[in-house]
């Protein structure tokens, strides 16, 4: 690619971060885990935005020797070998399509609490109908929506600071819950809120001067976003208080059980602020919907991938004339459909736990390019790509048990991102023997 076709320069790139992290997650019930983890809420949103800040690094330093579609699932077959690959591309399609299934449920808990699940579905089907006519946020519309969203919510907590009263009778007071198990779900809650970070990291291609940009976006991105969100959950801790939100996030996901109260914490938020309803589900419309598209587009992009290395059946790597691989992305909108309309699990964790299985072969494979002195542009330390691997698998560890509710869903995930590249890399050797 020549250098006339990167366009996009550190404003963008900030505004397709920021943007891209202001999803489905803020919109989310995860506000009530994050609570649960008492007094030191506000550490636990900060580690999850260094843990955020490790892996996109990692991620980054990839992107700029392989700027290939596939992500860490490209990365980990270029510097591990075909089994890590296989691994982080599972993980990554696993986790992607339940964050497409968590953004839909958002979207249709703000727009008609009650029937989120019939809303969820039709937000699914049009997101795959835009992604197949190659219709996705341009990085002029993710600025635009960044800046939106970002005034939206700070209008929120600048309300509810104005207007808000003490905390509801009823709400528990915030207690000393300290570092253990509460305390990483929290830390992994919040990690769902900036699972759009990586979207920068793969600018390679596109951007000026990537080895100066991208870093510089991340870390811009990354400080306003945790700024926002840090207030968000201030805010909510003082004026709607942590009980209020628990039983949203007991239930993992809300559902149409609980449509007779305000059923987003935003939601609740701007209630104490008496900002008007229809501002609160614009911003989520426009949030959520936008980082479906993106979701989607990426699941797609590395089902394509992996189909054209046979590790998918080669008819999903097929592009329509829009140059979007359609058939990925309908699989992807099925399946997230279904899970849709499922019920017992905790999606968003079932989401982060594997989603932080992708980042930890993208830090490992990152520690062995740096090692081995291939990079390209950006040199990450290797200690924060470790710190990024050892932080992504303890808290997948934590997640995975918490978000699946029981054994059965625990044990299909752990064999479809583990068992299935273990039983495909074992086919292909058998037929290597033989030929």
């Amino acid at each position: 690619m020549t250098t006339a076709t990167r366009r996009i320069g550190v404003v963008a790139a900030t505004g397709i971060g920021v943007g891209s992290m202001l999803g489905a997650g803020v919109f989310s019930d995860m506000w009530g885990t994050v609570l649960d983890a008492g007094d030191w809420y506000l550490a636990a949103i900060g580690l999850a935005a260094i843990v955020a800040l490790a892996n996109a690094l990692s991620t980054a330093q990839l992107a700029s020797r392989y700027p290939l579609a596939g992500g860490a699932y490209a990365y980990g077959r270029a510097e591990l070998g075909p089994f890590a690959g296989h691994v982080a591309g599972a993980s990554f399609l696993v986790g992607k399509t339940v964050s497409v299934a968590v953004g839909a449920l958002v979207l249709g808990v703000y727009v008609l609490p009650g029937h989120e699940q019939g809303i969820a579905t039709a937000a699914v089907a049009l997101a795959w109908a835009l992604n197949a006519r190659g219709i996705t946020k341009t990085a002029t519309g993710a600025t635009v929506i960044a800046v939106v969203v970002t005034l939206a919510l700070a209008g929120i907590v600048l309300a509810a600071v104005a207007g808000g009263g003490d905390v509801p009778a009823g709400s528990r007071v915030l207690l000393d819950a300290g570092p253990g198990v509460t305390f990483l779900l929290a830390v992994s809650s919040a990690f769902f809120a900036f699972a759009g970070y990586a979207r920068i990291a793969t600018l390679g291609e596109e951007v000026r001067a990537p080895e100066r940009t991208i870093p510089r976006a991340i870390l811009v991105a990354l400080g306003v976003v945790v700024a926002l969100y840090l207030a968000i959950a201030w805010a909510l801790a003082t004026f709607v208080g942590a009980d209020a939100l628990g039983g949203l996030a007991d239930q993992g996901r809300t559902s149409s059980e609980q449509s007779g109260a305000l059923a987003g914490p935003i939601e609740q938020l701007a209630a104490v602020g008496h900002v008007p309803v229809i501002v609160v589900t614009v911003a989520a419309v426009l949030a959520t919907f936008g980082a479906m598209l993106a979701v989607m587009a990426g699941a797609g992009r590395t089902a394509m991938a992996m189909a054209r290395e046979r590790d998918l059946p080669a008819a999903l790597a097929v592009q329509g004339k829009a140059g979007a691989p359609w058939r990925a992305e309908l699989v992807v909108a099925v399946l997230a459909v279904g899970l849709v309309w499922t019920r017992g699990a905790n999606l968003l964790l079932v989401s982060v736990a594997t989603v932080l299985t992708y980042y930890a072969v993208a830090n490992l494979a990152a520690i062995r390019q740096r090692r081995a002195g291939r990079t390209a542009g950006l040199r990450v330390p290797v200690a924060v790509s470790v710190f990024g691997l050892v932080a992504s698998l303890t808290l997948a560890a934590v997640a995975l048990p918490a978000g699946a509710g029981a054994a059965v869903p625990a044990v299909v995930v752990v064999a479809l991102i583990l068992g299935w590249p273990l039983v495909s890399s074992t086919v292909r050797a058998r037929r290597a023997a033989r030929a």
